[in-house]
């Protein structure tokens, strides 16, 4: 006889994994503040003609957080997965029902990222979470040994040479991130979407197993446990992060001029692939200093693991934000800020979002998207429970 694992409740979370979500968040934010920013850019998104302060800026949010931040997230996406599959099978279910569980929840993920993208914001990562988790359930009964195999080779295959880096340009922002109308905006974003959806889990295949494999050892859960690897992991990846990047922030930030095509080929993919394991640093950093908090959870401290704790719905409420700031056919504020009013921005957004999630922490309210996802994720398998109940019962 099995029994049904629901989601783990609020009170039962661990600090670490939700402080690390939080401060995600806040990376996320600036990580996308800049390709709002109109006029001449460099690898795709970082503008060439703001003033020396922009290009500091600039400088700062590609050595610390430009690529870095996702990574982070596909490490505790991961993780998260591996508690979903943990809980289950503590409450006795077979393998079947788990995945079954886990495709209902990337169906929810990817229909919940297409809306998102098509009225939101067209750089949406939930579909494409959706679609890794779909393909990811085959990884979860691997061994340690082709978690870290496959994890290393697309680590090894993101860092190769690409043309990707290549592109200086000119014109405004992509029309289906800033559409003139929303004709033409359902019009762009319905042939792109799917493109990023499909193609974007392969940035996140190495940061998805690692936290698969964490989450099976409960890593970021029990700190004390795994100190030393932590603090390793911390020191390590954040210095080959910062390391990794300076090629391209010494560009961004204008301190050398655009090199050429060919050396743009190696630091472009360079500046990414030292990105994940800036993504790991930052996540083993944050646990750490949350397990330092935890005998002595401040008010700042509990408001930002709220946001973790409702991290799909303070996403989502950036991208209102985004939306209202930067569509032509609103604000239009594109050509006003710069690089660094657009990164103010970004700051000032996940300050409210923390504001909105301690109140809703205060109220006991898990937040709409968590319950949507929630509900979807477990709510047939509560049926069929009671379904089956009843059957034994009559």
């Amino acid at each position: 006889m099995t029994s049904q694992a629901g989601p783990t409740g609020l009170t039962e979370r661990a600090l670490g994994p939700d402080l690390a979500r939080g401060f995600m968040l806040l990376f996320i934010a600036l990580a996308n503040s800049h390709y709002f920013v109109n006029g001449p850019s460099i690898f795709g998104g970082f503008p060439t003609d703001g003033s020396v302060v922009d290009r500091a800026v600039a400088f700062l949010i590609a050595t610390f957080v430009d690529g870095r931040s996702f990574p982070m997230f596909g490490v505790l996406f991961g993780y998260g997965v591996a508690q979903i599959v943990r809980r289950q099978r503590e409450a006795g279910k077979e393998w079947r029902p788990i995945r079954k569980l886990l495709r209902r929840r990337s169906l929810v993920l990817v229909v919940l990222g297409f809306l998102h993208a098509m009225l939101l914001y067209v750089g949406d990562i939930l579909a494409a979470y959706g679609v890794l988790l779909f393909l990811g359930v085959w990884a979860l009964r691997w061994k340690d040994r082709w978690l870290f195999i496959v994890a290393a080779f697309m680590l090894v295959l993101s860092s190769l040479p690409s043309g990707d880096s290549l592109s200086t340009a000119t014109d405004p922002v992509d029309p289906s991130m800033l559409p003139q109308n929303l004709l033409d905006q359902y019009a762009d974003r319905i042939v792109v979407q799917p493109f990023i959806a499909l193609l974007g889990p392969i940035g996140f295949i190495a940061p998805f197993l690692i936290g698969l494999w964490a989450g099976r050892r409960r890593v970021l859960e029990h700190p004390a446990e795994h100190r030393t690897l932590l603090w390793s992991t911390a020191i390590i990846g954040i210095t080959v992060a910062v390391v990794g990047a300076l090629p391209v922030s010494l560009v961004v930030g204008g301190v050398i001029g655009r090199p050429s095509d060919h050396t743009l080929s190696i630091i472009g993919p360079l500046h990414d692939s030292s990105g994940v394991l800036g993504g790991f640093g930052y996540a083993a950093l944050i646990v750490l200093i949350g397990m330092r908090l935890s005998d002595r959870q401040g008010r700042g401290t509990l408001a930002i693991a709220a946001v973790g704790q409702r991290s799909l719905t303070c996403y989502l409420a950036q991208s209102v934000v985004w939306t209202v700031v930067f569509t032509p056919y609103l604000l239009d504020l594109s050509d006003t800020l710069s690089t660094t009013t657009t990164a103010l921005l970004a700051i000032v957004t996940w300050l409210a979002t923390v504001l909105l999630a301690e109140r809703m922490r205060r109220a006991g309210y898990r937040g709409p998207f968590e319950i949507l996802i929630r509900k979807f994720t477990y709510q047939p398998s509560t049926a069929a429970t009671r379904s089956r109940s009843s059957g034994r019962r009559a």
